[in-house]
């Protein structure tokens, strides 16, 4: 079980409702755990009274962190829904570790942790390599709901990768692998949907990765549809995605049985914390949580 850590701090952000309509200032509390035992760091953003609604537990993907999360983290905590954003081993504010020694496995461990030390079932948001963290977790525990966002996709689906491209994966990468190290113009060409105060300040927050893990990615995790059918499910897709491709997203969904959206206008990042359109995704999000009364 995790720990809470010091008092909470109470700050302000205004909102509007789905259809544009204005909502006055609601209080949020911000609160941490810590999962020692592994050197987790779990960022929290709470409502500042209890609701029915079920906790949101975020999954970050490749060179994330739960920077990657605090537009989502304020928009559901106005809404009445606590989240719980994972830093996994080795980023942001977790501890460091040898990122050459980390692998699938122990991002699934940890992502297994953290989930169990929120002490409650929880809806589980994944991101990227995040979505196939919350798959493989919702296999073996108490989930309430899988929001997989651009996920990468399991063994059983994927095409296999030319054999050059996972063999050329450093043992620790950085974001020049995924076309993040440019000039932010040059970045904004292709991420249309991100300002460019976005764009360096997710260059800015970008870490290192576990090049073993990318790599096993690449060549897929097992993961059994009939272990999560039960779970109700929602697949975001962006069109714009240059990592992982809209139609892959669909595909998922289409295995899983799940709900799917298509966010044509949409990249990778823009989906989860562009200024502007990160809101739309959420509003979706909301949409389906409230349809499943989570």
């Amino acid at each position: 079980m995790g720990t809470r850590g010091p008092g909470p701090e109470a700050v302000e952000e205004s909102t509007e409702g789905i259809a544009g309509e204005p909502r006055p200032l609601r209080p949020i509390r911000k609160d941490e755990i810590l999962v020692e035992e592994r050197g987790l760091y779990i960022e929290s953003w709470l409502p500042e009274r209890r609701s029915r609604r079920r906790p949101l537990f975020f999954l970050h993907g490749e060179l994330g962190g739960s920077w990657l999360w605090e537009r989502y983290l304020s928009y559901f905590a106005q809404r009445g829904w606590e989240g719980h954003a994972l830093n996994l081993r080795a980023h942001f504010w977790s501890d460091t570790a040898d990122l050459t020694e980390l692998d699938l496995a122990s991002y699934v461990a940890d992502a297994a942790a953290g989930l169990a030390a929120l002490g409650r079932p929880a809806v589980v948001v994944g991101h990227g390599l995040g979505g196939l963290l919350a798959l493989k977790i919702a296999e073996s525990m108490d989930v309430l709901g899988l929001v997989l966002i651009s996920p990468a996709l399991p063994r059983p689906i994927r095409t296999d990768p030319p054999p050059h491209i996972a063999r050329l994966v450093p043992a620790m990468f950085r974001s020049e692998l995924i076309g993040w190290a440019g000039a932010p113009a040059i970045v904004a060409r292709q991420n249309v949907d991100l300002t460019r105060a976005d764009i360096v300040r997710i260059q800015h927050l970008m870490g290192a990765e576990s090049g073993l893990a990318r790599r096993q990615m690449l060549e897929g995790l097992l993961v059994d549809p009939d272990a999560v059918a039960e779970i109700p499910t929602l697949v975001l897709g962006g069109g714009l995605d240059r990592l992982f491709a809209e139609a892959d997203s669909e595909r998922l969904a289409h295995w899983l049985g799940a709900e799917y959206l298509p966010f044509g206008a949409h990249s990778h990042y823009g989906l989860v914390l562009g200024e502007e359109s990160h809101e739309q995704a959420a509003d979706a999000i909301r949409a389906f949580l409230e349809a499943h009364r989570l």
